[in-house]
């Protein structure tokens, strides 16, 4: 079974860093995409930063960019989303998730919306 692990959540207060990490296991097949997610109360799951194999497309979702950065560790089957001058408007449930599918290459490019196939549990991040 292909599994999700997200880490590096945590209270912050406004102006500060986090580093989110997200380890993948069991996977069989080469991952085309990978990205984190994140979800306040009441509000949408929205995408926050996404990336496909090799690096060669990103999104990031308009509020964030200039602050958050994306990036794979190959050799240890790792993601970070390094995530800096947080605000409290950042505060939620930030997912790991990943796909195997070109689909989610190509709906990143073109900035539509894509249900990922393999997800985490969650680290919750708190801007306060």
């Amino acid at each position: 079974d292909v599994q999700l692990v997200e880490s590096g959540g945590g209270l912050v207060q406004p102006g500060g860093s986090l580093r989110l990490s997200c380890v993948v296991s069991g996977y069989t097949y080469s991952s085309k995409c990978m990205g984190w997610f994140r979800q306040a109360p009441g509000k949408e799951r929205e995408g926050v930063a996404l990336i496909s194999a090799g690096g060669g497309s990103t999104y990031y979702t308009d509020s964030v960019k200039g602050r958050f950065t994306i990036s794979p560790d190959n050799t240890k089957n790792t993601m970070f989303l390094q995530m800096n001058s947080l605000k409290p408007e950042d505060s939620a449930m930030y997912y790991c998730a990943a796909d195997d599918r070109i689909g989610c290459i190509m709906a990143m490019r073109e900035r539509r919306p894509y249900e990922y196939r393999y997800w985490g549990q969650g680290t919750q991040v708190t801007v306060s």
